[in-house]
């Protein structure tokens, strides 16, 4: 797996394989769990370490950066990471290429304010051709 923090916009870029994205969308689901990020390199601060996955009171989702560890922080309820959840593992099972733009927005349906954006690339590729 590859996480790359972008300093001005704060976006996070995931790329991994299917086995990674199905490992860390169980991760989601379960609300317990770390995913390292195999090619962290002290040399560049973009780099993320991981990502972790936790448990948290209210609702919705919270994607957040532990800059002091350099890992991305997943958090949330469980209906909230259900959802999510589902959009990565649809991820890893959508044969046909893409990325998925994870993005707060007003009345989001489980992200909340604050949240960091995230691009998961799919391990099947670029964009879809058809």
């Amino acid at each position: 797996m590859r996480l790359v923090s972008d300093p001005v916009s704060g976006e996070v870029d995931l790329t991994a394989t299917a086995t990674e994205l199905a490992c860390l969308a169980r991760a989601v689901a379960e609300g317990v769990g770390f995913i390292s990020s195999v090619s962290a390199s002290p040399l560049d601060g973009n780099t993320l370490a991981g990502i972790e996955v936790r448990k948290a009171p209210g609702s919705g989702v919270r994607i957040g950066l532990d800059a002091r560890r350099q890992i991305l922080v997943i958090s949330g309820d469980p209906d909230a990471r259900a959802v999510l959840a589902e959009n990565l593992h649809a991820m890893v099972t959508a044969e046909d290429g893409g990325h998925l733009h994870i993005d707060h927005f007003p009345e989001h349906p489980y992200l909340v304010a604050g949240s960091l954006p995230l691009v998961v690339n799919s391990p099947h590729g670029g964009m879809p051709t058809r």
